[in-house]
Protein backbone atom coordinates (compact mmCIF):
# COMPACT_ATOMS: atom_id res chain seq x y z
CA UNK A 1 0.00 0.00 0.00
CA UNK A 2 1.03 3.88 -0.75
CA UNK A 3 2.92 5.13 2.59
CA UNK A 4 3.44 1.38 4.22
CA UNK A 5 7.14 1.82 3.25
CA UNK A 6 6.51 -1.78 0.95
CA UNK A 7 7.89 -0.86 -2.65
CA UNK A 8 5.52 -1.77 -5.15
CA UNK A 9 6.75 -4.43 -7.47
CA UNK A 10 7.11 -3.14 -10.79
CA UNK A 11 4.65 -3.91 -13.28
CA UNK A 12 5.83 -4.42 -17.52
CA UNK A 13 3.49 -2.05 -18.40
CA UNK A 14 2.71 0.77 -16.55
CA UNK A 15 -0.92 0.78 -15.81
CA UNK A 16 -2.02 -2.67 -16.72
CA UNK A 17 -4.09 -4.98 -15.06
CA UNK A 18 -3.13 -8.23 -13.74
CA UNK A 19 -4.56 -11.68 -15.14
CA UNK A 20 -3.99 -14.24 -12.65
CA UNK A 21 -3.32 -17.60 -13.43
CA UNK A 22 -2.41 -21.13 -12.11
CA UNK A 23 1.32 -21.84 -12.37
CA UNK A 24 0.69 -24.87 -14.47
CA UNK A 25 -0.26 -22.64 -16.85
CA UNK A 26 2.30 -20.70 -16.48
CA UNK A 27 4.81 -23.82 -16.91
CA UNK A 28 2.78 -24.69 -19.76
CA UNK A 29 2.78 -21.49 -21.63
CA UNK A 30 6.82 -21.72 -21.50
CA UNK A 31 7.48 -25.24 -21.86
CA UNK A 32 8.63 -25.45 -18.63
CA UNK A 33 8.41 -28.12 -15.35
CA UNK A 34 6.75 -27.66 -12.37
CA UNK A 35 7.85 -28.81 -9.10
CA UNK A 36 5.62 -28.02 -6.59
CA UNK A 37 2.08 -27.02 -5.81
CA UNK A 38 1.06 -26.47 -9.35
CA UNK A 39 -2.35 -24.90 -8.59
CA UNK A 40 -0.62 -21.72 -6.70
CA UNK A 41 -1.73 -18.61 -8.43
CA UNK A 42 0.20 -15.62 -9.95
CA UNK A 43 -0.76 -12.52 -10.27
CA UNK A 44 2.17 -10.72 -10.58
CA UNK A 45 5.99 -10.46 -11.28
CA UNK A 46 8.98 -8.79 -9.66
CA UNK A 47 12.59 -9.31 -8.72
CA UNK A 48 13.99 -11.77 -6.43
CA UNK A 49 14.27 -9.02 -3.44
CA UNK A 50 10.63 -7.14 -4.05
CA UNK A 51 8.56 -10.26 -4.90
CA UNK A 52 5.48 -10.75 -2.52
CA UNK A 53 2.80 -13.35 -2.51
CA UNK A 54 1.23 -14.41 -5.98
CA UNK A 55 4.70 -13.01 -7.08
CA UNK A 56 6.78 -14.83 -9.84
CA UNK A 57 10.49 -13.96 -10.11
CA UNK A 58 13.55 -16.02 -12.31
CA UNK A 59 16.99 -16.36 -10.86
CA UNK A 60 19.66 -17.78 -13.86
CA UNK A 61 23.13 -16.83 -11.92
CA UNK A 62 24.35 -19.70 -9.24
CA UNK A 63 24.97 -16.60 -7.16
CA UNK A 64 21.99 -15.57 -6.75
CA UNK A 65 20.71 -18.95 -5.68
CA UNK A 66 20.93 -18.09 -2.19
CA UNK A 67 18.46 -14.78 -2.46
CA UNK A 68 16.04 -16.97 -4.24
CA UNK A 69 15.80 -19.32 -1.72
CA UNK A 70 14.77 -16.63 0.62
CA UNK A 71 12.73 -14.90 -1.31
CA UNK A 72 8.92 -14.32 -0.99
CA UNK A 73 7.86 -15.31 -4.28
CA UNK A 74 5.15 -17.40 -4.56
CA UNK A 75 6.70 -19.03 -7.41
CA UNK A 76 10.67 -19.16 -8.84
CA UNK A 77 11.59 -19.44 -12.49
CA UNK A 78 15.02 -21.48 -12.17
CA UNK A 79 17.32 -23.29 -14.58
CA UNK A 80 16.94 -26.77 -14.95
CA UNK A 81 18.12 -29.17 -11.60
CA UNK A 82 19.12 -26.08 -9.86
CA UNK A 83 19.63 -26.75 -6.28
CA UNK A 84 16.78 -24.32 -5.09
CA UNK A 85 14.58 -25.12 -2.37
CA UNK A 86 12.03 -22.68 -3.00
CA UNK A 87 8.49 -24.79 -2.51
CA UNK A 88 7.21 -23.87 -5.72
CA UNK A 89 9.11 -23.92 -8.99
CA UNK A 90 9.42 -23.95 -12.63
CA UNK A 91 12.47 -25.52 -14.34
CA UNK A 92 13.55 -24.34 -17.74
CA UNK A 93 16.72 -23.96 -19.80
CA UNK A 94 15.87 -20.16 -20.73
CA UNK A 95 14.34 -18.66 -17.41
CA UNK A 96 14.76 -15.20 -18.08
CA UNK A 97 13.10 -15.86 -21.66
CA UNK A 98 10.49 -17.40 -19.88
CA UNK A 99 10.03 -14.57 -17.44
CA UNK A 100 10.01 -12.56 -20.18
CA UNK A 101 7.18 -14.71 -21.78
CA UNK A 102 5.09 -15.27 -18.43
CA UNK A 103 4.96 -11.48 -17.76
CA UNK A 104 3.72 -10.74 -21.40
CA UNK A 105 0.85 -12.97 -20.55
CA UNK A 106 0.19 -11.75 -16.84
CA UNK A 107 0.43 -8.05 -17.63
CA UNK A 108 -0.67 -6.99 -21.07
CA UNK A 109 -1.05 -3.48 -22.11
CA UNK A 110 -4.09 -0.97 -21.25
CA UNK A 111 -7.09 -1.69 -23.28
CA UNK A 112 -9.12 1.32 -22.88
CA UNK A 113 -12.52 1.43 -24.55
CA UNK A 114 -11.77 3.12 -28.53
CA UNK A 115 -12.21 6.39 -27.85
CA UNK A 116 -11.47 10.24 -29.28
CA UNK A 117 -10.16 12.73 -27.38
CA UNK A 118 -12.51 16.06 -27.90
CA UNK A 119 -9.15 18.53 -27.87
CA UNK A 120 -7.68 16.12 -31.10
CA UNK A 121 -7.62 17.62 -34.28
CA UNK A 122 -8.44 15.03 -37.21
CA UNK A 123 -8.58 15.99 -40.71
CA UNK A 124 -11.22 15.08 -42.50
CA UNK A 125 -9.33 13.12 -45.25
CA UNK A 126 -8.09 11.04 -42.15
CA UNK A 127 -8.95 7.24 -42.08
CA UNK A 128 -9.28 5.99 -38.60
CA UNK A 129 -10.09 2.13 -37.59
CA UNK A 130 -13.02 2.58 -35.28
CA UNK A 131 -10.59 0.54 -32.72
CA UNK A 132 -8.16 3.04 -32.27
CA UNK A 133 -7.55 5.10 -28.93
CA UNK A 134 -6.72 9.13 -29.60
CA UNK A 135 -5.38 10.81 -27.01
CA UNK A 136 -5.76 14.86 -25.44
CA UNK A 137 -4.30 17.33 -28.04
CA UNK A 138 -3.25 14.83 -30.88
CA UNK A 139 -2.81 16.32 -34.63
CA UNK A 140 -3.82 14.30 -37.35
CA UNK A 141 -2.69 14.97 -40.84
CA UNK A 142 -4.60 14.85 -44.26
CA UNK A 143 -5.00 11.54 -45.91
CA UNK A 144 -3.19 9.43 -42.50
CA UNK A 145 -4.40 5.85 -42.17
CA UNK A 146 -4.60 4.34 -39.03
CA UNK A 147 -5.07 0.82 -38.77
CA UNK A 148 -6.93 -1.14 -35.68
CA UNK A 149 -6.04 -1.17 -32.37
CA UNK A 150 -3.48 1.26 -31.99
CA UNK A 151 -2.82 3.85 -29.53
CA UNK A 152 -1.90 7.32 -29.76
CA UNK A 153 -1.25 9.00 -26.20
CA UNK A 154 -1.37 13.05 -26.02
CA UNK A 155 0.37 15.80 -28.01
CA UNK A 156 1.51 13.06 -30.85
CA UNK A 157 1.65 14.65 -34.09
CA UNK A 158 0.80 12.50 -36.95
CA UNK A 159 1.70 14.11 -40.62
CA UNK A 160 -0.05 14.06 -43.87
CA UNK A 161 0.24 10.78 -45.92
CA UNK A 162 1.29 8.44 -43.00
CA UNK A 163 0.10 5.03 -42.37
CA UNK A 164 0.33 3.65 -39.17
CA UNK A 165 -0.81 -0.39 -39.06
CA UNK A 166 -2.74 -2.55 -36.18
CA UNK A 167 -1.74 -2.29 -32.45
CA UNK A 168 0.77 -0.07 -32.40
CA UNK A 169 1.39 2.26 -29.62
CA UNK A 170 2.63 6.32 -29.88
CA UNK A 171 3.77 7.09 -26.46
CA UNK A 172 3.46 11.38 -26.38
CA UNK A 173 4.68 13.80 -28.33
CA UNK A 174 6.27 11.54 -30.74
CA UNK A 175 6.45 13.55 -34.40
CA UNK A 176 5.99 11.57 -37.61
CA UNK A 177 6.59 13.57 -40.63
CA UNK A 178 4.20 13.58 -43.79
CA UNK A 179 4.20 10.10 -45.74
CA UNK A 180 5.93 8.15 -42.95
CA UNK A 181 4.96 4.56 -43.39
CA UNK A 182 4.51 2.53 -39.77
CA UNK A 183 3.71 -1.52 -39.53
CA UNK A 184 1.91 -3.45 -37.13
CA UNK A 185 2.92 -3.49 -33.54
CA UNK A 186 5.38 -0.98 -33.16
CA UNK A 187 5.89 1.13 -30.20
CA UNK A 188 7.39 4.89 -30.16
CA UNK A 189 8.40 6.31 -27.25
CA UNK A 190 8.10 9.59 -25.73
CA UNK A 191 9.43 12.63 -27.79
CA UNK A 192 10.77 10.05 -30.97
CA UNK A 193 11.11 11.96 -34.40
CA UNK A 194 10.34 10.23 -37.96
CA UNK A 195 10.41 11.48 -40.68
CA UNK A 196 12.68 14.51 -40.27
CA UNK A 197 14.83 15.71 -42.51
CA UNK A 198 18.16 14.53 -43.54
CA UNK A 199 21.44 16.08 -42.87
CA UNK A 200 22.66 16.97 -46.52
CA UNK A 201 23.93 20.12 -48.22
CA UNK A 202 26.12 20.84 -50.96
CA UNK A 203 29.23 23.38 -50.96
CA UNK A 204 28.39 26.78 -53.17
CA UNK A 205 30.82 28.88 -53.05
CA UNK A 206 29.97 31.07 -50.11
CA UNK A 207 27.06 29.00 -48.66
CA UNK A 208 25.79 25.42 -48.26
CA UNK A 209 22.67 24.35 -50.50
CA UNK A 210 20.59 21.64 -48.90
CA UNK A 211 20.12 18.46 -50.80
CA UNK A 212 16.53 17.42 -51.75
CA UNK A 213 15.52 15.40 -48.89
CA UNK A 214 12.39 13.89 -50.41
CA UNK A 215 12.23 10.41 -49.96
CA UNK A 216 10.40 8.81 -46.54
CA UNK A 217 10.83 6.47 -43.83
CA UNK A 218 9.59 2.70 -43.96
CA UNK A 219 9.45 1.56 -39.87
CA UNK A 220 8.57 -2.57 -40.57
CA UNK A 221 6.58 -4.88 -38.06
CA UNK A 222 7.45 -5.00 -34.33
CA UNK A 223 9.89 -2.53 -34.14
CA UNK A 224 10.29 -0.35 -30.89
CA UNK A 225 11.96 2.86 -31.52
CA UNK A 226 13.18 4.69 -27.72
CA UNK A 227 12.53 8.39 -26.45
CA UNK A 228 14.13 11.01 -28.14
CA UNK A 229 15.24 8.78 -31.44
CA UNK A 230 15.43 10.77 -34.62
CA UNK A 231 15.06 8.76 -37.40
CA UNK A 232 15.86 10.95 -40.93
CA UNK A 233 13.53 10.73 -44.31
CA UNK A 234 15.82 9.72 -47.27
CA UNK A 235 17.21 12.01 -48.77
CA UNK A 236 15.39 10.52 -52.72
CA UNK A 237 14.56 7.24 -51.08
CA UNK A 238 13.17 5.40 -48.13
CA UNK A 239 15.27 5.44 -44.74
CA UNK A 240 14.54 1.66 -43.10
CA UNK A 241 13.97 0.16 -39.73
CA UNK A 242 13.38 -3.46 -40.40
CA UNK A 243 11.42 -6.05 -38.69
CA UNK A 244 11.92 -6.90 -35.10
CA UNK A 245 14.98 -3.89 -34.75
CA UNK A 246 15.13 -2.07 -31.46
CA UNK A 247 16.60 1.23 -31.27
CA UNK A 248 17.42 2.80 -27.41
CA UNK A 249 16.83 6.21 -26.21
CA UNK A 250 18.35 9.04 -28.75
CA UNK A 251 19.51 6.40 -31.04
CA UNK A 252 20.03 8.87 -34.25
CA UNK A 253 19.57 7.66 -37.86
CA UNK A 254 20.73 9.62 -40.98
CA UNK A 255 19.08 9.96 -44.02
CA UNK A 256 18.86 6.54 -46.59
CA UNK A 257 20.36 4.24 -44.22
CA UNK A 258 18.90 0.78 -44.13
CA UNK A 259 19.05 -1.21 -40.93
CA UNK A 260 18.18 -4.94 -41.66
CA UNK A 261 15.86 -7.23 -39.23
CA UNK A 262 16.34 -8.00 -35.38
CA UNK A 263 18.99 -5.59 -35.51
CA UNK A 264 19.73 -3.89 -31.62
CA UNK A 265 21.04 -0.12 -31.40
CA UNK A 266 21.92 0.73 -27.82
CA UNK A 267 21.68 4.76 -26.69
CA UNK A 268 23.08 7.66 -28.00
CA UNK A 269 24.32 6.20 -31.10
CA UNK A 270 24.71 7.88 -34.89
CA UNK A 271 24.40 6.24 -37.58
CA UNK A 272 25.71 8.73 -40.61
CA UNK A 273 23.80 9.27 -44.18
CA UNK A 274 23.60 5.98 -46.70
CA UNK A 275 24.29 3.31 -44.25
CA UNK A 276 23.39 0.03 -44.14
CA UNK A 277 23.71 -2.24 -41.32
CA UNK A 278 22.66 -5.60 -41.96
CA UNK A 279 20.41 -8.24 -40.10
CA UNK A 280 21.21 -9.50 -36.54
CA UNK A 281 23.75 -7.18 -35.67
CA UNK A 282 24.62 -5.38 -32.53
CA UNK A 283 25.59 -1.87 -31.74
CA UNK A 284 26.68 -0.46 -28.19
CA UNK A 285 25.59 2.79 -26.54
CA UNK A 286 27.59 6.02 -27.85
CA UNK A 287 28.24 3.85 -31.09
CA UNK A 288 29.32 6.27 -34.42
CA UNK A 289 29.70 5.24 -37.95
CA UNK A 290 30.58 7.30 -40.33
CA UNK A 291 28.61 7.52 -43.71
CA UNK A 292 28.71 4.92 -46.18
CA UNK A 293 29.61 2.32 -43.89
CA UNK A 294 28.32 -1.20 -44.31
CA UNK A 295 28.05 -3.33 -40.70
CA UNK A 296 27.80 -6.99 -42.07
CA UNK A 297 25.27 -9.32 -40.25
CA UNK A 298 26.29 -10.73 -37.12
CA UNK A 299 28.30 -8.18 -36.26
CA UNK A 300 28.86 -7.07 -32.54
CA UNK A 301 30.22 -3.25 -31.90
CA UNK A 302 31.26 -2.49 -29.07
CA UNK A 303 30.38 1.17 -27.19
CA UNK A 304 31.74 4.03 -28.09
CA UNK A 305 33.64 2.98 -30.65
CA UNK A 306 33.79 4.72 -34.08
CA UNK A 307 34.03 3.63 -38.05
CA UNK A 308 35.44 5.43 -40.19
CA UNK A 309 33.10 6.76 -43.49
CA UNK A 310 32.94 4.00 -46.08
CA UNK A 311 34.54 1.10 -43.96
CA UNK A 312 33.23 -2.15 -43.96
CA UNK A 313 32.63 -4.29 -40.45
CA UNK A 314 32.33 -8.12 -40.97
CA UNK A 315 31.00 -10.15 -38.90
CA UNK A 316 32.79 -10.78 -35.38
CA UNK A 317 33.46 -8.81 -32.16
CA UNK A 318 34.65 -5.27 -32.62
CA UNK A 319 35.77 -2.51 -30.58
CA UNK A 320 37.97 1.11 -30.23
CA UNK A 321 38.64 4.15 -32.74
CA UNK A 322 38.83 3.44 -35.27
CA UNK A 323 37.05 0.54 -34.45
CA UNK A 324 39.29 -2.99 -34.82
CA UNK A 325 38.39 -7.16 -34.06
CA UNK A 326 37.97 -6.88 -29.96
CA UNK A 327 40.89 -9.49 -29.48
CA UNK A 328 43.70 -6.82 -31.39
CA UNK A 329 41.75 -3.92 -29.27
CA UNK A 330 42.05 -5.76 -26.47
CA UNK A 331 46.23 -6.03 -27.06
CA UNK A 332 46.25 -2.84 -28.47
CA UNK A 333 44.72 -1.52 -25.33
CA UNK A 334 47.51 -3.91 -22.88
CA UNK A 335 50.11 -2.11 -24.94
CA UNK A 336 48.99 2.00 -24.19
CA UNK A 337 48.20 1.22 -20.90
CA UNK A 338 51.98 0.46 -20.66
CA UNK A 339 53.66 3.15 -22.76
CA UNK A 340 54.60 5.79 -19.58
CA UNK A 341 56.86 2.90 -18.49
CA UNK A 342 58.07 2.43 -21.70
CA UNK A 343 58.83 5.74 -22.56
CA UNK A 344 60.66 5.65 -19.61
CA UNK A 345 62.94 2.31 -20.38
CA UNK A 346 63.27 4.19 -23.79
CA UNK A 347 64.60 7.38 -22.30
CA UNK A 348 67.36 5.00 -20.50
CA UNK A 349 67.61 3.34 -23.31
CA UNK A 350 69.01 6.08 -25.03
CA UNK A 351 70.99 7.15 -22.06
CA UNK A 352 73.13 4.23 -22.10
CA UNK A 353 73.69 4.38 -25.54
CA UNK A 354 74.79 7.94 -25.91
CA UNK A 355 77.71 6.32 -22.95
CA UNK A 356 78.43 3.15 -25.39
CA UNK A 357 78.87 5.53 -28.41
CA UNK A 358 81.18 8.26 -26.28
CA UNK A 359 84.67 7.89 -27.77
CA UNK A 360 87.19 6.53 -25.64
CA UNK A 361 90.05 7.45 -25.40
CA UNK A 362 93.43 5.06 -24.98
CA UNK A 363 96.12 6.01 -23.71
CA UNK A 364 99.51 5.02 -26.02
CA UNK A 365 102.33 2.66 -25.15
CA UNK A 366 104.50 3.98 -22.49
CA UNK A 367 101.73 6.29 -21.27
CA UNK A 368 101.61 9.72 -21.53
CA UNK A 369 105.04 10.39 -21.22
CA UNK A 370 105.85 8.43 -24.62
CA UNK A 371 103.81 10.93 -26.51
Amino acid sequence: MPGSGTPTPPRLFPGSEPVARTVAELAAHVGGKVVGDPTVVIRGIASLELAADHDIAYVEDERFFGPACASRASCIIVPEAAAILSPCRIETTTPKLAFVRIGELLLAAPSDQPSIHPTAVIDAGARLDPSVWIGPHVTIGAHARIGAGTRIEAGVVVGRHVTIGAGCRLHPNVVLYDRVQIGDRVVLHAGATVGADGFGYVRDVSEYRKFPQIGTVVIEDDVEIGAGAAVDRGSLGPTRVGRGSKLDNLVHVGHSVDIGERVLIAAQTGIGGSSVVEDDVVVGGQVGLGDHVRVQRGAMIGAKAGVLPGKTVRPGRWWGVPVRPLDEYKRLNAVWHRLPRMREELAEVKERLKELQAPVEVEPPGGREAK
